[in-house]
């Protein structure tokens, strides 16, 4: 196991720019159509879950808009259930969200991308074969495609921004209890400039009366995805596990623990046979994971780490995650490089998501 201790400079955090901010509506007391719904009465993450299953995706999803999700890192935020969105009348919603930016443009409020640009185009589709369940709606990704303006005619447009919304395996309970004209897609990805983000969402919450909010990657959710996607190492080399702690000194101090991919999974396989748990069916040992399980992980990587550095991480937080599968950071950003464990990664996030709405 490696390990990298570097100070970061004390610096006052700049907060996000007031176009990112402003068209988000505060989603206390704004959406009347959902003041029905009952709230979600779990508030915390599941105390357990699925062990990751290997998803064979390339045969269900589109390979053009599985590599746009895969080789792209995503800004997170939460959305609340939309109203009267339907998924037929995608190609209108294009149209629209077009001539709302065009719009936004005009009165200079979307930022420009690299420069001028002729004009901008959007299409949404559908990202047919990414659900779990049948109370998950289906996927939908956006794109925005531009050109610059001082380029030949024919030159083509390209993308500038791309987003999707998607809800995997969402509470069941939750999601029945939505009235007929309400669809839940709780999970937003954006990558691209943040003025044609504000743009979108400020679009989406005049449509369909619907708000978004940040969405962080707790601590705790960052501890599952290490346990997680290390438990996928002897189908899927994880090629590393990476794991960057802040500890709260002054100036702050950040911690880079990298661990070797079979000392992890050696590791997390002896706390998963730990003697308390055999004796449960094996059937259920091999198919869920236990938050007791994780916390034991960590807190032995943590063992570790304090016995050669006398560093103890457990004064800290931990603020990313990553391996080849993926890395995750707690600010809310997200890549996902594997798509066979798409569907793991994606669960999670759509809990988060579901956890964090208001209401």
């Amino acid at each position: 196991m490696a390990s990298n201790v570097t100070r970061a400079p004390l610096v006052q955090r700049r907060s996000r720019s007031k176009s990112y901010l402003q068209p988000e509506r505060s989603c206390f007391g704004s959406v009347s159509r959902l003041n029905s719904i009952p709230a979600l009465t779990p508030r915390r993450l599941s105390t357990s879950r699925r062990a990751p299953r290997f998803h064979n995706i390339t045969e269900k999803v589109n390979p053009e808009q599985l590599a746009l999700l895969v080789k792209t890192e995503w800004q997170l935020s939460y959305v609340t259930p939309l109203h009267q969105f339907r998924h037929t009348q995608l190609r209108s919603y294009s149209r629209q969200l077009s001539a709302f930016i065009a719009a936004e443009k005009q009165q200079g409020l979307a930022v420009e991308v690299e420069g001028p640009q002729s004009g901008f185009r959007v299409s949404f589709s559908v990202v047919q074969g990414l659900v779990e369940e049948e109370d998950d709606a289906e996927t939908v990704l956006i794109q925005i495609h531009s050109k610059p303006l001082f380029v030949r005619q024919d030159e083509p447009q390209r993308p500038v921004w791309s987003g999707w919304l998607t809800c995997i395996n969402g509470n069941q309970e939750y999601l029945r209890s939505l009235p007929e004209d309400f669809i839940c897609l709780p999970l937003f990805g954006s990558s691209g400039a943040e003025g044609l983000t504000a743009a979108v969402k400020s679009w989406f919450q005049q449509t369909f009366d619907c708000c978004f909010g940040p969405l962080e990657i707790s601590h705790t959710s960052l501890q599952w995805l290490s346990a997680l996607w290390t438990d996928c190492h002897t189908e899927c080399n994880i090629q590393h596990l990476k794991m960057i702690w802040t500890l709260p000194v002054a100036p702050p101090l950040q911690v880079t623990y990298t661990v070797n991919p079979q000392d992890a999974w050696e590791l997390w396989s002896s706390v998963r046979k730990d003697p308390q748990e055999e004796k449960k069916g094996e059937e259920e040992m091999e198919n869920s994971i236990h938050i007791e399980e994780v916390m034991r992980f960590i807190q032995e990587l943590k063992s570790h780490f304090y016995r050669h550095f006398r560093l103890d991480l457990s004064a800290g937080s931990l603020n990313q995650v990553s391996t080849a599968l993926g890395s995750a950071k707690y600010s809310g950003r997200i890549k996902i490089s594997n798509s066979r464990y798409m569907i793991t990664t994606l669960t999670l996030l759509t809990e988060c998501a579901l956890l964090k709405m208001p209401i």
